[in-house]
């Protein structure tokens, strides 16, 4: 560990798991914490809880804002352990002098999102600090959602399962930077940002059996890789062709020198599914705009234990290691 808090502690990568590892869990450690999954389950199995705090810069950007970046990623991340989300906090920290009409636009953000996933807020707080103290709005959400499907667990992941992709990657963390930096592509570059319930309903309606779901945010895909395959003392194997990566954020990675399976999405997801189970649930991905070109992209072998490897279009391997150093700051 560092002496000092850096930027990097927060990118979702190898120094936030030391920061949480070391500090956090070693602290506040408990058997439900332990799982480190998107959300705990608690109440006999029955509720899935979760929190999130959103500092996006900048607060609007294409294809969203901070407001329905909040509640997509507690509502998020309570679908990602088959629950239905049911009812949210909302804490917000306004800097002095903020605009009343960026707030109303950013709330009335978060009420679309609130109506399609079916919850409710039910608490809040709001803080308001001299100018300086933030960057003109923070804002943490917590939720509670009633779980659908019992069992989906990260820590549950075996050699009878397939790695799924939800769709193209990489579209939250290019479109922050690109609108962080006033550069124009003369693109259609926008955030993937959207609630993902509908979707795992959808599976769960069909009567797939999930072993594990994760959106992939901080740290890209190669963070929620590299979490499962220790997780569950696995080597995932994933092929790089099979990976989506869309013309705009492509051509962002190849300028600016970023790794599309490193960067941030906020409405993409990984899952791991039983082999016989996998065709259905890519048909029923396929149903959704969102998801319609969801695709398997890996398996799980027996080659290493607690790796993950990148087969190359060349045929070549390579670790895929969780992303270090400063990626890009305030992305959610």
């Amino acid at each position: 560990m560092t002496k000092y808090v850096t930027l990097a502690h927060g990118n979702g990568g190898e120094e936030n798991n030391e920061l949480i590892s070391k500090v956090f869990y070693k602290a506040f450690e408990n058997e439900i914490l332990s799982k480190s999954e998107d959300a705990a389950v608690i109440h006999n199995g029955a509720l899935a809880f979760s929190t999130d705090s959103f500092t996006v810069s900048p607060i609007f950007f294409p294809g969203g804002d901070i407001g329905k970046l909040a509640i997509c990623g507690t509502c998020n991340d309570l679908a990602m352990m088959g629950a239905a989300p049911k009812y949210l906090t909302c804490s917000v920290i306004i800097e002095e002098g903020f605009a009343i009409r960026d707030l109303e636009n950013i709330v009335r953000s978060m009420k679309k999102e609130l109506e399609i996933n079916g919850a409710i807020v039910v608490s809040g707080d709001t803080k308001v600090v001299p100018k300086g103290a933030v960057d003109k709005i923070f804002i943490n959400t917590t939720g509670i959602g009633e779980i659908q499907q019992r069992g989906i667990s990260s820590n549950n992941i075996t050699q009878d399962d397939v790695i799924l992709l939800s769709r193209d990657i990489g579209r939250h963390g290019a479109t922050i930077f690109v609108a962080r930096e006033g550069m124009d592509f003369g693109s259609s570059l926008q955030s993937d940002c959207a609630s993902l319930y509908i979707q795992v309903k959808a599976l769960m309606d069909a009567g797939i059996k999930i072993t594990a779901l994760r959106d992939a945010t901080r740290g890209g895909v190669a963070a929620v890789l590299n979490e499962w395959a220790k997780q569950s003392n696995i080597c995932i194997e994933v092929d790089e062709e099979t990976i989506p990566v869309s013309s705009e954020v492509y051509g962002s990675c190849e300028m600016l020198g970023f790794e599309p399976l490193n960067l941030a999405n906020e409405g993409t997801f990984v899952l791991a599914i039983p082999k016989e189970y996998a065709q259905r649930a890519l048909e029923v991905l396929h149903q959704f705009e969102n998801s319609s070109n969801a695709v398997a992209i890996g398996k799980v072998s027996d080659a290493y234990i607690a790796k993950v490897i990148l087969n190359s279009s060349y045929g070549t391997k390579r670790f895929l290691d969780l992303p270090t150093g400063e990626l890009l700051p305030r992305i959610c």
